[in-house]
């Protein structure tokens, strides 16, 4: 099948990469020129597992193209794909300037029927919007051409996004039109070959359904936070906790790991833009809310036991930071409880030796030369002249640290771990102090 897909982002290039290793011919549309011209070199603007070496794959073969020209990507596709950004605007709403520009140029364009899928997580109502859109510049143009919107939102985890993408748990689409639904199910019959994950649905429940899922998620590690805190006043050990409650088979070990708080470009996003939803419809969604003001206030928590820690102050204190990103595997900092900290430790008067696998020049982007913060190209780099310990990030190299030379190195002897990675037991075997997330 020939498809297009505007936007060359995250979203974007994981589908658009994942539908031509299947065999179809995709073209990828992006108005950011520069970026257009690395992908065509095979230079990915993104890390993701996996994902350089199958656009470098399917470009070679063929099967991939990208473009500058709305005019030649609207001809491509009979799907046209919207995967373009939906940032949250002041009030925490989804900012659907993106999406209906695409559908804009999608109805300036066609010449014959198309099939419009929103891919972009949006509002509850957005597919009426697109169609009205498309609508309006069709009576422009004074043509009355057939076309149908469709939901079809994605559940991709960073970092493990192309195996989501080829392995799904669930393909979500939202139609009224059933001959559309056959369509989508032809396109995405090569990963639906072991079981049946196709759900179809109305388009307004699809469209929630994206958020619901986030939402809760979200809810859950929120929860878990909430109960860490809990269970630091009363003595007791969260990943004890974790463990009772995460073998009963209707709560699950998914998503209740404790830590310094959730953040990406999903949850934060979607949790605002569903409340805010909700607030249009004359109706306090009082969970969503304390879900976001947990996290808000998980990500201090970890400044706040180094100041207790430094009853005096943290002025003149080096730390070494293992992990920048929100998650490992991927580079992404948006949102990512390590900004809120390097913020709060410079801001004292500390020093921050920072560490990454893959984020160092996302972190580079964002703080640029910022007073106090040292870039290190090496992980043990960041324990040179180091007081103390913190981890942010739960990368795999960070899992089995030589807890003698830590103790060595570090002046203060203490490690401030956001992610319980370490039992506390062998990390005062060697002498170090071990704060952690409800422990």
């Amino acid at each position: 099948m020939k498809i297009t897909v505007f936007g060359s982002g995250y979203v974007g290039l994981v589908t658009g990469a994942c539908l031509a290793d299947v065999g179809n011919q995709v073209m990828c549309m992006d108005v950011d020129q520069a970026k257009i011209d690395k992908l065509k070199q095979g230079i990915i603007p993104i890390y993701e597992p996996g994902l350089e070496e199958m656009v470098k794959d399917n470009m070679l073969a063929g099967r991939l193209q990208f473009t500058t020209d709305v005019k030649e990507a609207v001809d491509f596709g009979l799907f046209q794909f919207v995967a373009v950004g939906t940032p949250p605007d002041e009030d925490g709403s989804a900012d659907l300037k993106y999406v209906l520009a695409v559908a804009k140029s999608v109805a300036e364009h066609m010449t014959d029927y198309k099939i419009i899928v929103d891919k972009s997580t949006v509002p509850v109502g957005t597919a009426d919007k697109v169609k009205q859109t498309v609508l309006d510049e069709l009576a422009k143009r004074g043509e009355t051409l057939e076309f149908d919107v469709v939901s079809n939102p994605e559940f991709l985890k960073e970092g493990s996004a192309l195996d989501d993408f080829m392995k799904p748990d669930r393909i979500v689409i939202g139609t009224d039109n059933p001959r559309t639904a056959e369509l989508l199910k032809a396109l995405y019959a090569p990963f639906n070959r072991s079981r049946e994950r196709v759900i179809t649905m109305d388009i307004r429940s699809a469209e929630l359904t994206k958020y619901a899922a986030n939402a809760m998620l979200a809810t859950k590690i929120s929860f878990m936070n909430e109960l860490a805190n809990l269970a630091e006043r009363l003595g007791a050990d969260i990943e004890h906790v974790r463990h009772g409650i995460g073998s009963d088979s209707r709560i699950g070990y998914s998503f209740i790991y404790p830590g310094c708080g959730y953040g990406g470009s999903c949850f934060p996003k979607d949790v605002k833009a569903l409340e805010r939803t909700a607030k249009e419809m004359g109706y306090h969604a009082e969970l969503l809310s304390a879900v976001e003001n947990v996290n808000d206030r998980q990500k201090h928590r970890l400044f706040e036991k180094i100041s207790a820690h430094y009853p005096d102050g943290v002025q003149g204190k080096t730390f070494a930071l293992w992990g920048l990103a929100f998650k490992p595997n991927t580079d992404d900092m948006r949102e990512a409880p390590s900004r809120v900290l390097i913020d709060a430790l410079t801001a004292a008067g500390a020093t921050v030796q920072a560490y990454d696998p893959e984020a160092l020049h996302e972190a580079r982007r964002i703080f640029g030369d910022k007073a106090g913060l040292m870039y290190c190209e090496k992980q043990a780099d960041t324990l040179q002249t180091a007081d103390a310990l913190i981890i942010v990030t739960e990368w795999k190299q960070f899992r089995s640290p030589d807890f003698d030379a830590l103790s060595r190195s570090l002046s203060d002897k203490v490690i401030f771990d956001g992610r319980n990675m370490y039992e506390p037991k062998f990390v005062k075997q060697a002498g170090l102090r071990y704060y952690a997330i409800g422990r």
